[in-house]
C-alpha cells in the first residue's frame, strides 16, 4: 500500500464541494489538507477514498427509517433520550435530563487537526449540555442516525458537568448507506465531577465515522470512556483529554471488532497538564478476514505533573493470516517522579485451549467464539455501568 498520493487540489476541491455554507472554514481545510499516510497522524487510516465523491448535505431522515433504527439498536428502557437524524434533532423523540440545562459556550477549535478542522466547516447544532453543580443527571442516550448515499453530517456537542455533578452518557451511532459521520464532542468535567461516557459505534458498513472527543478534567474529576468500533468501512475514533488540574482522573477504553475489509482506528493523546493525576488505557482489537486495526496512543506528561500515574495497553488477536494490526503506544515524560507504562502484544488463538475445547465436544466455530469472548471479557468488564455493559455484550454477540 505504498506509493499514497500526496494533498492535491483535487482532493481538497472534492471535500469543499460540501463546504458551501460554512462560514470562512473552507480556507482552514484547504490549508490541512486531506490527510494521507505522508501525515504522521494518519500513517496507517488513509482518506483518499474520501477524494473520489463530491459530498453533499443529507435530507431530512425519514420517520419510517427512524423506527427501524430503533428496533433493531442495542438501547436502554430508562433515562433521557436525545435522537439526531442525519445532523437534525428529531425533537418528537427527544428529551434532555430534567435537571440540564442548556449551555452557551462555544466549541473552541482544536488546531491541525482534521476531524476537528472538517467538523468546524461544517458544524451542525449537537447536545449543547449543563448539569448543574452537585446534581446527577442519571443516564442520558444519545443516538445518531445517518441514511443516504454521498451524504455528511457534523453534529457539535458540548458538555459542561459543574463542580460535584455526574451524568452517564450513551453515545450510539448507527445508519445505512455510503456517508461520513463526523462527530465532535467538547467536554469539560468540573471539580469533583464526573462523566461516564460510552460510545457504541455501529455505523453502515459502507460509511466513514470521524469522531473527535476533547475532553478537559479538573480538580478530583473523572472522565470515564469507553468505545466499542463495531461498524464502519472506515472508522476512527480520537481521544483529547486533558488532565488539568491535580488528582484528575481519565480512562479512555475500548474494543475493536473488525471484518472484511473494515478498518477501525482508536488513537488518544492523554495529556498530564498537573500534578498526581491519574490515566487508564486498555484497548483490545479483534481482527478476522482482511480487516485492519490502528491503535496509536500517547500519554505526555509535563514537568509540573509530578507523580503522574499513567498505563496504557493494547492488545489485538488475529484470526486470519490476512488481517492486520498497527499499533503505536507513546511516551513523552518531562517530569521525574511518575509512574508511567505502556505496552502490545499481537497474537492468535491458542491451538491448546481450541483442542481442549474440541476434545469435548465443542464445535469449531462455536469453541473459536468462547475463546474470542474470554479474550475481550476483561476489556468489556471496564464498562462500569452493569446495564450498559450488557446491552455493549448483546451488540459484539449480533
Amino acid at each position: 500500500m505504498s506509493g499514497a498520493p500526496t494533498v492535491t487540489q483535487d482532493a481538497v476541491r472534492a471535500l469543499e464541494a460540501f463546504i458551501q455554507r460554512s462560514a470562512g472554514h473552507g480556507a482552514a481545510l484547504a490549508e490541512t489538507g486531506l490527510p494521507t499516510r505522508r501525515v504522521e497522524a494518519w500513517r496507517y487510516t488513509p482518506l483518499r477514498t474520501l477524494a473520489d465523491t463530491a459530498w453533499h448535505q443529507a435530507a431530512p431522515l425519514a420517520s419510517e427509517a427512524v423506527s427501524t433504527f430503533l428496533d433493531r439498536l442495542p438501547l436502554p428502557e430508562n433515562g433521557a433520550r436525545m435522537v439526531y437524524g442525519n445532523g437534525r434533532l428529531l425533537e418528537g423523540l427527544s428529551a434532555l435530563p430534567e435537571v440540564a440545562t442548556q449551555g452557551s459556550e462555544n466549541i473552541s477549535p482544536l488546531k491541525g487537526m482534521f476531524s476537528a478542522t472538517l467538523n468546524a466547516a461544517l458544524g451542525e447544532k449537537g447536545l449543547d449540555l449543563r448539569i448543574p453543580a452537585g446534581t446527577d443527571a442519571g443516564l442520558l442516550t444519545l443516538i445518531s442516525l445517518s441514511d443516504g448515499d454521498n451524504v455528511s453530517m457534523h453534529l457539535q456537542h458540548r458538555i459542561v458537568l459543574e463542580d460535584g455533578a455526574s451524568l452517564t452518557l450513551y453515545d450510539v451511532n448507527a445508519g445505512e448507506g455510503r456517508y461520513i459521520a463526523n462527530p465532535r464532542f467538547d467536554i469539560v468535567v468540573g471539580k469533583g465531577a464526573k462523566l461516564r461516557h460510552v460510545k457504541l459505534q455501529r455505523e453502515s458498513l459502507t460509511g466513514t465515522h470521524l469522531a473527535i472527543v476533547s475532553a478537559n478534567v479538573s480538580e478530583k474529576g473523572e472522565y470515564d470512556s469507553f468505545t466499542l468500533n463495531q461498524g464502519s468501512n472506515l472508522a476512527r475514533h480520537e481521544a483529547v483529554v486533558t488532565l488539568g488540574a491535580p488528582h484528575a482522573i481519565v480512562h479512555v477504553n475500548g474494543v475493536q471488532i473488525v471484518d472484511g475489509q473494515r478498518l477501525n482506528d482508536l488513537t488518544s493523546m492523554i495529556h498530564h497538564a498537573a500534578p498526581d493525576g491519574s490515566s487508564r488505557q486498555t484497548v483490545k482489537t479483534v481482527l478476522s478476514d482482511a480487516g485492519q486495526g490502528v491503535f496509536q496512543g500517547k500519554i505526555l506528561v509535563d514537568r509540573v505533573a509530578q507523580k503522574t500515574d499513567g498505563y496504557q495497553m493494547n492488545q489485538a488477536l488475529l484470526l486470519s493470516e490476512k488481517a492486520q494490526i498497527n499499533s503505536k503506544p507513546e511516551l513523552e515524560i518531562y517530569a521525574d517522579d511518575v509512574k508511567c507504562s505502556h505496552g502490545a502484544t499481537v497474537g492468535a488463538l491458542d491451538d491448546e485451549q481450541l483442542f481442549y475445547l474440541r476434545s469435548r465436544g465443542v464445535p469449531e466455530a462455536q469453541a473459536r467464539d468462547i475463546l474470542v469472548r474470554a479474550f475481550l471479557i476483561d476489556a468489556l468488564d471496564l464498562v462500569a455501568d452493569e446495564a450498559l455493559r450488557d446491552l455493549l455484550g448483546r451488540s459484539m454477540a449480533s
